[in-house]
């Protein structure tokens, strides 16, 4: 029986090379813009109905919707209006032109990975950080394999805070440079904040150990660095592992993110890190202080501290790197826990419309969207309540004097659209978004509190779950479960004693199929993982809507034994100084 390391993954030579690099954003076309006005549009008039005190029904409920709702509109208009301002090109001139001259003709010599990255005729030093922290041997080699044949002069690190010899002995096989702490202090953004303290290049790339590079990357990002208030060049995260309903649902909710609002975050210069497939400049980190390291979401941190020190940030909507998106309910619970929590911490913290954030007004906005963004999460749990409220309580968020009918052209001019959009985005409708989406609930309560609480959540990198039961991070969702089968049945049968079929009946129903669905979701995931099931092919429409791996260019490795740097080396000499050089 094989397992699930052994199930088959992206591999070299498995696209074609047209395929490994192209962009997957860029300007809204006149048809989404046209689904985003009409979107607004049906936020808006859907407002105005909550809002309308003609139509208010008992307070405890209508509350409970308005504040659900009101979380909800807010972000969906924040997001439809950073769609509509626009992906603006953060190329000009100065990139073409150092992007056609980054390698000079006299200097192509040798392996492409071996060519001096120039600008403005100066060659410019780069180090590539891979950090590791657990992940198995087969992912780290395939991404460092990689990363070492990328094109342009560059360093490769392996940043092992899992302390592994066989990783070890991998980057030495591969010849790249290997790096063990001898704490894990500061978890990734230690470990990243140490490298910078042996490594000295001008700039430094961040790949996870299961993001694979593609050869083109530092071609891409590097010539942005011409402009010298640039801090960071920040590119999507794509994934192809979409094997599971969890992965599914999970890589594709990011999807308008990557695709919509990040570049449209460009205009703003509001576009923040995500922690992989970036190229970041030395002296801006520096000038920050580093990596920031007292949250678990050291990405968005620092990015809102370069942003307030006055520096720029790219993105760029290119598929250069491929990796892996949590494929289990447990490693999917862990990654949005880290998520929202360093979310939350930054508005209970840092609240971006502060007048002590020295930020542009665009920025505030964009980073106070950041941080609450995880609140709409929580608002499926307040929803998923109400209509209880009216089957045992007889208390409905809406004045009896409004028909079923006219609620939902109002209700359908705001949710309707909204799945329209992710339709149109996606290519074809995706359930196990709209279905994780719903569930989720658990997660961002349990940050949320986390954070109110100052409870540490520990860390633990994607990728690297344990494969514990998946029953033990679905127990809220069973629960609920269970509430609403019953409820359907009082509901069920009220309805039919009266004679009269009801919304709350309807809607209670439906809540009920989509946890439902879910769960036989996660049952049937988690005998996929355990069975180690090879992985499904990609429909056709997938492999257009989402690159499933990228090619590595066969490397040309350097015939000497790379250093190592280990906690040994570093105690006994008392210096950086590289075992085997010194």
């Amino acid at each position: 029986m094989t397992d699930i390391a052994n199930a088959p993954r992206p591999t070299p030579g498995s696209v074609p090379p047209s395929a490994s690099a192209r962009a997957v954003g860029g300007a809204p076309s006149p048809v989404l813009t046209l689904i985003v006005l009409l979107s607004t549009l049906g936020i808006l008039v859907y407002s105005a109905f909550l809002l309308n005190p003609s139509h208010r029904g008992d307070v405890i409920p209508y509350v409970a919707v308005l504040i659900a709702e009101s979380v909800l509109v807010f972000h969906a208009l924040l997001s439809m209006w950073t769609i509509l301002a626009g992906a603006s090109d953060p190329r000009d001139f100065d990139y073409y032109r150092t992007h056609s001259k980054l390698f000079e003709r006299g200097s192509k010599q040798g392996p492409q990975s071996e060519w001096p990255l120039l600008i403005k005729g100066t060659e410019r030093t780069v180090d590539v950080f891979i950090t590791t922290y657990g992940e198995s041997v087969d992912v780290i080699r395939r991404t460092v394999t990689a990363a070492i044949a990328m094109r342009g002069r560059h360093t490769t690190w392996v940043l092992d805070d899992g302390k592994s010899d066989e990783v070890r002995d991998l980057a030495s096989e591969l010849g790249a440079r290997y790096v063990r702490r001898l704490s894990s202090g500061g978890a990734k953004a230690g470990n990243i904040n140490h490298a910078l303290t042996l490594a000295k290049g001008e700039y430094f790339a961040i790949f996870d150990a299961d993001f694979v590079p593609d050869p083109s990357f530092l071609v891409e990002t590097v010539p942005f660095m011409v402009d010298p208030k640039v801090a960071f060049v920040q590119t999507p995260q794509t994934f192809a592992n979409l094997h599971t309903t969890v992965a599914r649902g999970a890589g594709y909710m990011q999807t308008v993110f990557y695709r919509f609002i990040q570049p449209g975050r460009n205009r703003f210069n509001a576009a923040f890190c995500v922690g992989t497939n970036v190229l970041f400049r030395r002296a801006a980190v520096e000038d920050v202080g580093g990596i920031y390291t007292d949250s678990k979401s050291e990405d968005v941190w620092t990015s809102i501290r370069l942003h307030e020190q006055g520096w720029r940030s790219i993105y760029i909507p290119d598929v250069l790197a491929v990796g892996e998106a949590p494929d289990s309910i447990e490693a999917y619970s862990k990654q949005q826990l880290r998520w929202a929590t360093g979310g939350f911490e930054i508005m209970l913290t840092h609240n971006p419309l502060s007048r002590h954030r020295n930020l542009t007004m665009d920025q505030r906005i964009q980073y106070f969207v950041t941080a609450t963004f995880y609140l709409t999460g929580i608002s499926p749990l307040i929803l998923l309540l109400v209509p209880s409220l009216e089957i045992y309580f007889d208390l409905r968020p809406m004045t009896v004097s409004i028909s079923v009918l006219t609620w939902f052209l109002y209700y359908a001019g705001f949710y309707a659209m909204q799945i329209l959009l992710a339709w149109y985005t996606l290519g074809t409708f995706r359930w196990q978004t709209l279905t994780l989406a719903m569930v989720s609930f658990p997660i961002y309560v349990k940050a949320l509190h986390n954070v109110l609480t100052g409870r540490d959540v520990g860390w633990q990198a994607t990728g690297t779950a344990r494969h514990n039961s998946p029953y033990n991070f679905v127990v809220p969702q069973v629960l609920f479960f269970l509430f609403l089968s019953l409820t359907s049945v009082v509901a069920v049968y009220r309805d039919i004693s009266n004679g009269v079929a009801t919304l709350a009946m309807a809607w209670n129903v439906t809540n009920t199929v989509i946890l439902g669905a879910f769960l036989i979701g996660v049952v049937r995931d988690a005998r996929l993982l355990r069975r180690g099931l090879p992985r499904q092919e990609a429909s056709a429409s997938e492999r257009r809507a989402t690159p499933r791996t990228v090619i590595a260019r066969p490397k040309d490795y350097p015939t000497d034994f790379p250093p190592v740097y280990e906690p040994a080396a570093l105690a006994g000499a008392g210096s950086t100084a590289p075992r085997g050089t010194s």
